[in-house]
């Protein structure tokens, strides 16, 4: 038998707006108790809305399905205002991140890199629809209008491949030569980094596996990059159970990723599942780092702070 190896492109670990609103959910059933209602998957994973399900988060389309006074999370990627007005005239306690408005309360004009239609698009336009547009690629910035090309900033769909999105700001910077980046909470350097990572390992692999859900954007991204790569194959799974061990004939080379939003357990089983069919211990790509500190939303962190005084 040929020489048979893995290479698993790391780091792990959530992308920040993933990991912000995991947390947060986490943190308010800790103090509050269950049931905590979030309004919207906050993470397009399986396993993880399983995870929070069974410790007292109850998901929901809209707050219509939310009782009167309870305690309700928002994505972390912004409700439109109507949203924030019927949470407060029911009186439920909202735990959300605001992240269009830190540039729209410097009267920014701001521009959003996405798909018309997605709902994180539609959610972050919500937050400040009145300094917003939105740039589908590089065809739209010559359309663009600002009112002072000094103050421009944009954001993106943090799903977007990391190449469509810097080639979008690279158009709107020839345009606008002052604009201004996000801060760097707000890109979601888990979905990049794995993106870079996957190139990396797929060039010379006979087959790269995915983990991540059929829902989650980013994780169907990974395969196509991989391909784009060089990778002869490509599969997404959830988890080990889905990998057809028919995909293994003849294949010398794996490469595993995952999507920003899978529990490393799941990643160490596609890992087992390998190692079992003879395929050694991962090698592991690291192509940058994935540190982050971000902030709790105010209201929670307030109740936290108060909670440690009593």
């Amino acid at each position: 038998m040929p020489t048979q190896g893995v290479r698993l492109a790391a780091p792990r670990g959530y992308c920040a707006g993933v990991d912000r609103a995991v947390i947060t959910v986490e943190k308010a059933l800790d103090l509050y108790g269950a049931p905590v209602y979030v309004r919207k998957q906050i993470v397009h994973n399986k396993h993880v809305v399983s995870d929070l399900e069974s410790r007292g988060a109850v998901f929901v389309e809209e707050l219509d399905e939310v009782p009167e006074g309870a305690t309700v999370v928002f994505s972390a990627h912004g409700v439109s205002p109507t949203v924030h007005e019927e949470a407060r005239e029911r009186g439920l306690k909202t735990k959300v991140h605001h992240e269009a408005k830190r540039f729209a309360d410097d009267d920014y004009d701001i521009l959003l890199i996405g798909h018309a239609g997605h709902e994180e698009v539609e959610g972050t336009s919500g937050e400040a629809p009145e300094h917003i547009q939105l740039v589908q690629g590089p065809a739209d910035v010559d359309s663009i209008v600002v009112r002072d090309p000094a103050k421009v900033a944009w954001l993106s769909q943090t799903t977007l491949s990391v190449d469509e999105t810097l080639e979008t700001v690279d158009a709107i910077r020839r345009r606008f030569p002052e604009l201004l980046d996000p801060p760097s909470d707000d890109i979601c350097y888990a979905t990049q980094n794995r993106q870079l990572a996957v190139k990396e390992i797929a060039h010379d692999a006979d087959l790269v596996i995915v983990v991540g859900s059929a829902n989650s954007s980013n994780s169907v991204r990974l395969a196509e990059v991989a391909l784009e790569a060089g990778a002869k194959a490509a599969h997404r799974v959830d988890d080990a159970s889905e990998i057809d061990e028919a995909w293994l004939e003849r294949v010398d080379h794996v490469s595993v990723t995952s999507g920003a939003s899978v529990p490393e357990a799941l990643v160490d089983g596609v890992l087992a599942y390998l190692s079992e069919r003879g395929y050694p211990d991962a090698e592991a790509v690291h192509s940058a780092e994935e540190s982050l500190i971000f902030a709790l939303p105010p209201e929670l962190r307030r109740d936290l702070r108060a909670a440690a005084k009593g």
